[in-house]
């Protein structure tokens, strides 16, 4: 059977990201019913940026799971300077069940997977977020019932690595995906073709604009990130000015659906991005989404562990029955 891995957000197909999102659902509700690293069996947790959500998510995720967390930060490890990536996957899946890694090069995290025989998770690249989305879309389900067919509007930087997921994971829902952001700062050619390619096959759409009010328009489900990431704090004012038109403000929501969410996955910084009024609001869902890193991560380690023939017969048929839910 071939390793499964989570490196982008088309790792998944259309299929298994309902699959893994009524996986997500399930355990929410059953937290502790299914411990496919119990033993227990280590997963190692590469850290090479700083975090916070991503961090204790995966940590209590794991211990959920009946694992123990092998937490390593920077400058803990050789991996990729005394020692190349290739030979770290190598000894690791070894002696670990799992590889979550949150780091730079997406490159990196590919030939992670390469060479590993255990599933190797991107917990956050340059360019893409996809275990933040997998939250993201398991929370706008629970509020609005539905994904496909759904608008969602993203505004702000639209050349991270969240505007690329959203871009995917919207589109690999059967989502109408709208990106606004100022010229020089829209998603690549190469992403925008993966979108639109996804979503010719789950009926979805693709909107890249640089006009605020375009995407924001009956949007259901409104969605931004910080201005400044790390390494851009030098940009910080020049940046402000740059994206103040794409706030997400209480005047930028009159313009949404008057049923839609807002999204933030958090660091937020009221005042920039987002007011204070809308991310403390009743249309904010922020804080279920952040809840949903942990339930939608547990899901994806239980999924891929599956998929790989790597979980016992217990696990695999209480995440086959899970799944199945609501299909």
């Amino acid at each position: 059977m071939t390793t499964r891995h989570f490196l982008s957000d088309l790792d998944l197909s259309p299929e298994e990201l309902t699959r893994v999102l009524n996986l997500a659902d399930w355990m929410k509700a059953n937290p502790y019913a299914i411990a496919p690293l119990q033993g227990p069996q280590t997963a190692a947790v590469f850290f090479d940026k700083t975090s916070t959500r991503t961090r204790i998510s995966f940590a209590a995720g794991i211990a959920a799971l009946g694992g123990s967390p092998l937490i390593i930060s920077p400058g803990e490890s050789q991996l990729g300077h005394k020692e190349s990536i290739a030979d770290t996957a190598r000894v690791l899946d070894r002696q670990v069940s799992l590889i979550v890694w949150r780091t730079y090069e997406q490159a990196g995290l590919e030939e992670m997977a390469q060479f590993s025989s255990v599933p190797v998770i991107n917990a956050l690249s340059d360019d893409y977020h996809p275990c933040q989305l997998l939250a993201d879309l398991q929370a706008v389900r629970e509020k609005l019932g539905t994904l496909a067919g759904r608008s969602l509007a993203y505004l702000g930087d639209a050349a991270n690595n969240m505007a690329n997921s959203y871009l995917l994971a919207g589109a690999n829902a059967g989502m109408d995906v709208r990106i606004a952001g100022p010229q020089g700062h829209l998603p690549s050619r190469e992403v925008v073709r993966a979108a639109e390619e996804r979503a010719a096959q789950t009926g979805g759409r693709v909107t890249i604009t640089t006009d605020p009010a375009e995407a924001l328009q009956g949007a259901d489900a409104v969605a931004t990130d910080t201005w400044v990431s790390m390494g851009q704090e030098d940009e910080k004012a020049q940046r402000m000015r740059l994206f103040g038109d794409y706030q997400i403000s209480a005047g930028a929501m009159a313009l949404a659906a008057r049923h839609a969410v807002v999204l933030h996955c958090l660091p937020a910084y009221r005042g920039a991005e987002i007011t204070a009024e809308v991310l403390d609001g009743e249309q904010s869902i922020i804080w279920d989404e952040a809840e949903n890193r942990l339930h939608a991560q547990k899901a994806l380690m239980a999924w891929l562990l599956v998929e790989s023939g790597q979980a016992d017969q217990t696990t695999e048929r209480l995440v086959r029955e899970a799944e199945a839910a609501g299909l």
